[in-house]
């Protein structure tokens, strides 16, 4: 199951990256011409977020079925034994949250900048972030 659950999450990881650029990409291609923020617009952020949670909860499966996991806090001077114990999961729950918040932003909006807006800031935010802690080495 750990096999299967570690492929998936791999996997996965590059269908919600893709949605997260697609969804930042769109946001600043509508904030910057003005247009009107249509229901094809809120299904690409809404798939972006799908996608990340999605992520989220299968990276969550995947820490506590994990053979090191929460059991790998006693060697965090290891750099990489770091980054996929501690790092990844915790700047991840952060970007998710920072995605999540974007979302219930842009439904409070008022206008169709302000709404273009959040999901380019907070969406922005989280890729960043998400980027920013992928563990590289087990990727390629």
């Amino acid at each position: 199951m750990y096999t299967f659950v570690q492929k998936f999450h791999s996997g996965w990881a590059y269908l919600a990256l893709l949605l997260l650029v697609f969804a930042v990409v769109n946001s600043l291609i509508g904030k910057s011409s003005k247009k009107e923020f249509t229901a094809k617009d809120r299904k690409i952020a809404l798939f972006g977020l799908i996608a990340t949670h999605v992520q989220l909860v299968v990276g969550l499966i995947l820490y506590f079925v994990s053979p090191l996991g929460s059991k790998a806090f006693g060697l965090m001077k290891d750099a990489d034994l770091r980054l996929t114990s501690l790092e990844h999961p915790l700047t991840n729950i952060i970007a998710i949250v920072l995605i999540t918040v974007g979302w219930s932003k842009h439904k409070k909006a008022a206008t169709n900048t302000a709404k273009f807006n959040c999901i380019f800031i907070f969406y922005g935010l989280g890729l960043l972030l998400i980027l920013s802690r992928i563990p590289w080495k087990l990727w390629f």
